[in-house]
């Protein structure tokens, strides 16, 4: 059994090593321990934006004093996905409407650090998930 947990070792190392190029150090442990992952049932505002891969990336918000209190975020799609849908929740979290407005794909991409070319489209999705949700709060609670 000594060479197959060597060869398990090397293959986890080689796979870890790819993907700290792939990702930066900040994606890389975002990959290895997410964050604000999974659907919330008490949120104030929603979004589910599917996008040009054909993932798809889900936002919840939920508000505070007009602020966001707590955000979460689910996607179907790959690592890069994931990692964008973290930070993108993450860069939602203590503001108010306005300033959400300003959470586009660069303001993701700038928070994560690198992504590999072929995916900077998933910066993009989650971007465009945290604006449909800001809009679906918009209408439920500024519209009244």
């Amino acid at each position: 059994m000594g060479r197959l947990d060597d060869f398990v070792d090397n293959l986890q190392k080689q796979i870890f090593n790819e993907a700290k190029d792939a990702y930066g150090e900040k994606g890389f442990e975002r990959w290895r321990s997410p964050r604000y992952q999974g659907r919330m049932t008490d949120s104030d505002a929603h979004s589910r934006v599917r996008g040009e891969c054909g993932d798809s990336m889900e936002i919840y918000l939920k508000f505070e004093n007009n602020r966001v209190k707590e955000a979460s975020y689910f996607t179907d799609g790959c690592a890069s996905s994931a990692i964008c849908g973290s930070f993108a929740v993450e860069l939602t979290l203590g503001k108010d409407p306005d300033a959400l407005t300003d959470i586009s794909g660069d303001a993701v991409l700038k928070k994560i650090g690198r992504l590999p070319k072929e995916e900077l489209h998933c910066a993009d999705l989650a971007s465009a998930a945290v604006q449909e949700a800001l809009s679906d709060y918009m209408k439920k609670h500024l519209g009244k």
